[in-house]
């Protein structure tokens, strides 16, 4: 099998990962390119030269790395435009359930109407329900109606055919075109988790990614357009600064939570040469820092409440991307959703050192084996048409 790669085009970062098949049927990431980004806002690209040199130098990065020539990639996104639409069909069958049937039914439940402008990323099974009995394996059951939900992904076509020409820029076919979170969710969760119920919040520089599963079944997904550069910018204009300062206070003294300490204690803020020496409280930073990000999961909380699937989330919250490094990010999320909540990493292929298993790289390791996933089960595909014209033709 070919190398499977992956290229994550970001707010913040833009990054390509290389994983390879391993013999006992694992997965490993070999290489990795990394570049600062530039030319992307919240997700989504507003100068297309910045933003194919930055693709260029962590193609160049990886292409080092691995020793190999990339030529095609599977492309992660997000942005503001994607959203996720829940659809059911169903069809009556008034007898035993065939695999046509299931076929049929996902093809009804699959046919949305949606603006011209827009078009599908993925349409995920749910589950399937018999005579109004849910979760079920339909196939050979009895009943009158089969029912199927999807949940279906979608953005705007012409940001995704930007992101396209991109790639195309640098010499590289897309064979995919991936929605970022669940890149993540891919990499980052345990089966358990998804069987029992779990919320993934990949936190990036200007978006913020989240996918629900309940009961087994991707239940819901979207983007909120938030980012941890939000939360620096916030810091720049209350504190008057220049982003890279206001983004060095952020790591270096950025809370999620405000403390009481924070209170009494007071930051020297930096200052020009000339100007009069600042401070401030580390409560007021903290009191930015806290708003912005309570704000940001508050969105997400109200959507799956409308949803009716907060209750549905048993092993809680887990956050990755950038943002989950912010200090006291998972104490808020939890008062936030009143669920237990983790911060998350890589754990889904094989070999991952302590530099690959972090939480920014769940997306490109998660793209990686969205990837790897595509190609085994249209290998499993041929092989299987070749093993039904073996047999109607008496071959092998």
């Amino acid at each position: 099998m070919e190398p499977i790669v992956a290229l994550e085009i970001g707010t913040s970062r833009v990054r390509v990962f290389v994983g390879e098949a391993r013999e006992d049927g694992g997965l490993m990431i070999t290489a990795v390119g990394d570049s600062a980004s530039s030319g992307m806002r919240k997700g989504e690209m507003f100068h297309f030269d910045s933003v194919c040199s930055c693709v260029e130098t962590a193609l160049h990065q990886a292409e080092e790395a691995a020793n190999l020539t990339i030529n095609e990639v599977y492309l992660a996104m997000s942005g503001s435009q994607i959203e996720g639409m829940p659809n059911r069909g169903e069809i009556p069958v008034d007898g035993e359930i065939t695999p046509d049937h299931v076929e049929h039914v996902l093809r009804v439940a699959r046919e949305v109407t949606l603006p011209a402008d827009r078009q599908i990323l993925h349409s995920i099974v749910g589950q399937y329900s018999v005579d109004g009995l849910a979760g079920v394996r339909p196939v050979g059951m009895t009943g009158k109606t089969l029912a199927a939900d999807v949940l279906i992904v979608h953005g705007l076509y012409s940001r995704m055919l930007n992101l396209v020409r991109v790639a195309k820029s640098q010499k590289l076919e897309v064979a995919e075109l991936l929605f970022s979170g669940l890149c993540s969710a891919m990499s980052a969760l345990s089966a358990e988790q998804k069987l029992q119920g779990v919320l993934l919040i990949d936190v990036g520089g200007g978006t913020t990614d989240y996918v629900a599963y309940a009961q087994a079944r991707i239940a819901d997904a979207g983007v909120i357009s938030v980012g941890g550069d939000h939360v620096t910018n916030d810091i720049a204009r209350a504190f008057r600064l220049p982003t890279t300062e206001a983004e060095a206070l952020k790591i270096q003294f950025g809370d999620a939570m405000v403390s009481a300490a924070g209170r009494t204690r007071r930051l020297a803020l930096p200052a020009g040469a000339g100007e009069t020496p600042r401070t401030a409280k580390l409560s007021d930073l903290q009191t930015i820092v806290h708003l912005r990000m309570e704000e940001t999961l508050g969105l997400i909380r109200a959507r799956l409440q409308q949803q009716k699937l907060l209750h549905l989330l048993g092993s809680g919250v887990v956050l990755t991307g950038g943002g989950a490094y912010l200090r006291n990010v998972a104490p808020l999320a939890e008062k936030v959703f009143g669920l237990p909540c983790e911060i998350g990493a890589p754990r889904n292929v094989s070999g991952l050192t302590a530099n690959l298993a972090v939480p920014e790289y769940a997306t490109g390791v998660g793209a990686v084996l969205c990837g790897y996933k595509s190609v085994r089960t249209r290998a499993e595909q041929t092989r299987s048409v070749w093993q039904k014209l073996g047999h109607w033709f008496g071959i092998g």
